[in-house]
This record gives C-alpha cells, structure tokens and sequence, in this order.
C-alpha cells in the first residue's frame, strides 16, 4: 500500500493515478516512511480537488454555483469556475422551464375540463413527473462528468458558461 503525493489517500502498489483526486502518482509514499501532515487550505493547497469542487457546484443549483465562485481557492480555477456557472446557468433555466410549465398546464387544465377531456389529466401528471426526473438524472450527470475531471458542456448553456469562466 502506498500513499497519494497529493491527498494523503491510502492506495494499491503499482498505482499510476490516485483514485481520490486523480493526481499521478510518481512520487508516492509508503507507509513504512514518514506520512505528511495535513496542513490547512492556503493559496498552493485546497481543501479539494478541482474536480471534486466542480462535481458539488451542482447539487443545490445557483446556491452551490455562487458558493464556489466565491470560495477563495476554486474562484480562481477555471474548471471550477466554468461548472459553478453551468449550474447557475442550468438552475435558472430549470426555474423558467417549470414556470412555463405550470403557465401551461394552468391553462391547459382550465380547456381540458372545460371540453369535458379531464381525463388528459391523468396523462400530464406523469409527463411532469417524468421532466423532473430528467432534470435530476441530467445533474447527476453533470456532477458525474466534472468529478471524473471532464469539462462537460450543454448545449447552449455550457457555452455561456465557458464565456463567463474565461
């Protein structure tokens, strides 16, 4: 077993990259010699990884985003940056999406039962359910790609968000 030169993590013998944070391991300590402390985030060590720090911009939407655009060390990163704004980005168009959606359906529902189809009703309820679903599977998949290190673009959104991390 041997140590990451980066995150301190315990790996197998042999290993080329750490599984944790991803940073090649050619300089990895055994466990027999002298672990290093952990020293407190500064200017030329984080908290987290890049990618760890670009996967969890995503969770909680703008919240998340602008947390990590205001978080000193990952402002900074490029990488993080770019999936902070993806997430802003991505939550406000899930806001106005919903917004249109419920504008929609509210008018829909009133013809529906007005022309006697409120039996359509019990075909929108899952529809809706079914966009929410898409919504949260797309996040996990945003989340998924940013910690596996890959700069991940949507269409029309990501390109803003490119723009705006510089």
């Amino acid at each position: 077993m041997i140590r990451c030169s980066t995150c301190n993590a315990t790996l197998n013998d042999g290993t080329a990259f750490c599984a944790f944070c991803g940073a090649p391991q050619t300089r990895a300590s055994s466990p027999g010699g002298p672990v290093p402390q952990a020293s407190a985030p500064g200017p030329e060590s984080s908290g987290m990884s890049p990618n760890v720090a670009g996967a969890l911009a995503y969770p909680l939407g703008f919240i998340t985003g602008i947390l990590f655009l205001k978080i000193d060390p990952y402002k900074y990163d490029p990488f993080v940056r770019f999936h902070a704004f993806q997430s802003i980005f991505l939550s406000c168009f899930y806001f106005l999406l919903i917004v249109a959606w419920d504008a929609l359906v509210g008018a829909l529902a009133g013809a529906l039962v007005s022309a006697g189809l409120g039996s359509l009703w019990n075909l929108i309820l899952p529809l809706y359910s079914l966009l929410r679903l898409a919504m949260v599977l797309l996040g996990f998949f945003l989340m998924y790609k940013a910690f596996k290190g890959e700069r991940f673009s949507l269409p029309f959104i990501g390109p803003l968000a490119a723009k705006r991390a510089g």
